[in-house]
This record gives C-alpha cells, structure tokens and sequence, in this order.
C-alpha cells in the first residue's frame, strides 16, 4: 500500500477535472507497471476508482479533487465493509487525515499537490 500512495502522491495530475485526473492516474499507474482496474464494482452503490493488485494485495484507491472530509470517510467507511481487497488508498487534493484502519481495512492518504511540489 506504501507503494502505491507514495507513487501516487510523486505525480503531477491535473486536478480541475476528476475524471480527466482519473484518466491521467491510470496512464501513470499502468506505465509503472501497477495492474489496474478502473471502477471496480464492490456493489451496486459502492464503486472505487480503481483496484490496483501490488505485491500480491489488493487494493482501493479511490481519488477526490475535492470533496468535502465527511463524505470522502463515509464513503471509504463503506467501501472497508466489503470482502476482495486488502486496503484502502485515498488520493485526494482536500488536505485531511485519515485512521490507519478504516473499519478493518488499513488505510493510507496521499496528497495529490505533493507532486507538483518537486
């Protein structure tokens, strides 16, 4: 999961548009050589960005230009009651801290301005 965040959190994504930042991370993601699955179906209401397998792991990544702190951990609080993953990665442009454990799923956050600090 370290992996991944910090992966994450190094590259430079255009923000203003969420679907076009998702676009530009899975080109990144898939070119490092992370097996990727966009908009991977937990349930019909519960739908990640992406499920990235790593090492033998699964796991959520889930990416927010910006949304609001609240609805951003109910949704990964929703996403930790299901079963076929290992963790939980929120890679997010809202500046905010999350637990180590969402439910009983480990969790990181990666900033999605780091990258555009180097």
């Amino acid at each position: 999961m370290a992996k991944v965040a910090h992966f994450c959190s190094h590259q430079r994504v255009e923000t203003r548009d969420e679907k076009f930042a998702q676009t530009q991370m899975e080109t990144l993601l898939t070119g490092s050589g992370f097996t990727v699955k966009r908009e991977h179906r937990l349930s019909d209401a519960d739908i990640p960005d992406f499920l990235i397998s790593e090492g033998g792991f699964s796991i959520v990544l889930e990416m927010k230009t910006r949304a609001k702190r609240m609805q951003i951990y109910r949704q990964l609080e929703r996403y930790s009651k299901h079963e076929g993953f290992d963790g939980i990665v929120l890679l997010s442009g809202t500046a905010m801290q999350i637990p180590p454990m969402i439910g009983d799923k480990p969790a990181l956050f990666a900033s999605l301005g780091r990258g555009w600090l180097r």
